[in-house]
């Protein structure tokens, strides 16, 4: 097999040619619908054609000999996309590894803690749920962990949000030392950018705080790269930090990569699932099948390349990915339109709903790619939320050919229009108008029942 130009081929026939201005443009580079009015990038993602490409290609060539690629090349090929991540993150190759998406990473970290009396582990209200369910599920296999919640209602400023954070950390019922756990955990799961409502979290400070106050940092990044330009792990120095590489890097779906420093790598002693190279005294045993180069000390992450046989293409595509959003203009570019177009964006479509944007702060500092507009569904009966919820997806998915995620937050349902390159101005303003429409259809059948129900 050759080097790694393999996973590049599918982007030669534009290398060389300039590429369009962002906007409508930019659709051809993408095999979406022509009906259709993507608003969603956040939630799955969207990998370009010329990245789809790469992946077809590299997926025909490991099917012509699936021996070699699994037994021979495959680990020098992730070495190398891992190399690639880690100088784009601001990190060190070893202490990155990728795994299937965020919520694989969050409970890789978090069921590799050892749980004891006294411990507490802090999530927040607006925590993913699939994050949130891996915390649920640890409390219900150890029910001697504590579990402490972080109230957040949005709008709500930066410096509220930190103030509280370190009142709430502080407020913690930690343990006194014991014979059984005489130094008591607090790990924090925390979000860089928040999945709903979409907003950038004031994280860097936070994962500060948690230093400060002896608390394990683990941040959801789910969103971030791709979004967040500069990222500087090492000088950040979260405890643990994940991110989605299919959603904003667009790569093919799904994978993500999962930051660990070396400090903190004793902690996490197996992957998910459990690979051949884990051995229970923490040595690593070597595969007796798979071709691993001499690792320059990178032994930690040998595991995390077997989590059985699966499909790694998507892990590979990233470097295709990468090379497109070169060719298309770079990360300050890409992140720049983006950014704009959806202050821009949101604000526009709170005009024509009626309503407001989430984020109050005026100078946008809460907005990356992700904007967040209330619908004009207030008093909703608490009853007929998922019946909004549900008429809200099936009209917009079904009818309109258009979609933007929809939520129930603090008395109020929102939407989070995802901007990116291949999205304008008249996007936002025809999903706004679509909105409109079926928020008042929701309204008036809501009417229609009340008017109808036994009790009126």
């Amino acid at each position: 097999m050759a080097d790694t130009p393999h996973v590049k081929i599918g982007l030669w026939d534009y290398v060389g040619l300039t590429p369009p201005p962002f906007g409508h443009a930019m659709r051809q580079f993408w095999s979406f619908d022509p009906k259709y009015i993507n608003l969603n990038h956040g939630s799955f993602g969207a990998p370009p054609t010329p990245v789809q490409g790469a992946a077809n290609v590299l997926a025909d060539i490991i099917e012509e000999n699936p021996d070699k690629f699994f037994r021979i090349d495959w680990y020098p090929l992730l070495s190398k996309v891992r190399a690639r991540l880690a100088a784009f993150l601001g990190a060190r190759t070893e202490e990155i590894v990728l795994v299937n998406n965020a919520t694989v990473a969050a409970g890789i970290v978090l069921r590799n803690f050892v749980w004891r009396e006294g411990d507490v582990l802090v999530g927040a209200t607006t925590t993913y749920k699939g994050v949130y369910k891996n915390m649920e599920h640890i409390h219900d296999t150890n029910p001697q962990l504590t579990i402490a919640n972080f109230d957040l209602d949005f709008p709500k400023s930066n410096d509220e949000i930190l103030k509280d954070f370190r009142a709430h950390l502080r407020a913690l019922p930690r343990a006194k030392a014991s014979q059984a756990n005489p130094d008591p955990k607090v790990v924090c799961v925390l979000d860089s950018i928040v999945s709903n409502p979409g907003i950038l979290m004031p994280w860097r400070e936070m994962v500060k705080i948690c230093r400060e106050e002896n608390v394990y940092s683990v941040v959801d990044a789910a969103h971030s790269i791709g979004q967040e330009v500069g990222l500087d792990l090492e000088a950040i120095q979260p405890d643990f930090w994940f991110s989605n590489c299919h959603k904003w890097l667009y790569a093919k779906r799904s994978c993500a990569v999962l930051y660990v420093p070396k400090r903190n790598q004793h902690i996490i002693r197996t992957g998910f699932p459990t690979s051949h190279q884990y051995n229970s005294d923490g040595s690593q045993v070597k595969s007796d099948w798979m071709s691993k180069p001499n690792t320059n000390g990178d032994d930690w992450a040998v595991p995390f390349s077997w989590p059985g046989t699966m499909d790694f293409v998507p892990y590979l595509s990233i470097n295709a990915a990468l090379d497109f959003r070169q060719w298309a203009g770079g990360e300050e570019a890409i992140n720049t339109y983006c950014r704009d177009l959806a202050r821009e964006g949101g604000q526009r479509a709170a005009e024509i709903l009626g309503t407001r944007v989430i984020d109050e702060s005026g100078d946008g500092a809460q907005t990356l790619n992700m904007v967040n507009v209330e619908l004009p569904l207030r008093d909703v009966p608490a009853n007929k939320l998922d019946f909004a919820n549900d008429v809200l997806r099936d009209r917009l998915l079904l009818e309109h050919q258009a979609y933007a995620s929809h939520f129930y937050h603090n008395k109020a349902f929102w939407v989070r229009f995802s901007a990116q390159i291949y999205n304008e101005l008249s996007d936002f303003e025809k999903m706004a108008e679509v909105f409109l429409k079926v928020c008042e259809e929701i309204k008036q059948a809501i009417r229609e029942d009340v008017k109808s129900s036994p009790q009126s």
